[in-house]
């Protein structure tokens, strides 16, 4: 059995290391000039990763793939994909996305 002092040395030791790999990516994109393609590949990672967080969410709530009208989180989540196309009000289709699961659930 591990000591509680082993587990914060632990958490300490990984805050540490995302902290020096963050900061090395800002020091060197600092210095180092990307080419006009890779500035424009950069431009699609977070809408990726988003998507790559949230869908599986949307589409397999209890851990069953579940593309029917019967699922509230497949259906808020498209309300909010609309009104953040329509709108690009952030708030709003957080509020949107939401109010439509509450009722739906």
């Amino acid at each position: 059995m591990r000591s509680a002092q082993t587990y914060w040395l632990i958490i300490a030791g990984m805050g540490v290391i995302t902290v020096a790999i963050r900061l090395s990516m800002i020091l060197l994109l600092g210095r180092v000039r990307l080419s006009p393609g890779v500035s424009r590949a950069l431009r699609f990672v977070p809408p990726a990763v988003f998507s790559a967080l949230i869908a599986p969410a949307l589409v397999r709530p209890a851990g069953l793939l579940d593309l029917s009208v019967g699922n509230p989180y497949l259906l808020a989540g498209a309300l909010a994909a609309a009104v953040a196309w329509r709108g690009k009000n952030m708030l709003l289709t957080i509020a949107a996305g939401m109010t439509a699961l509450l009722i739906l659930r």
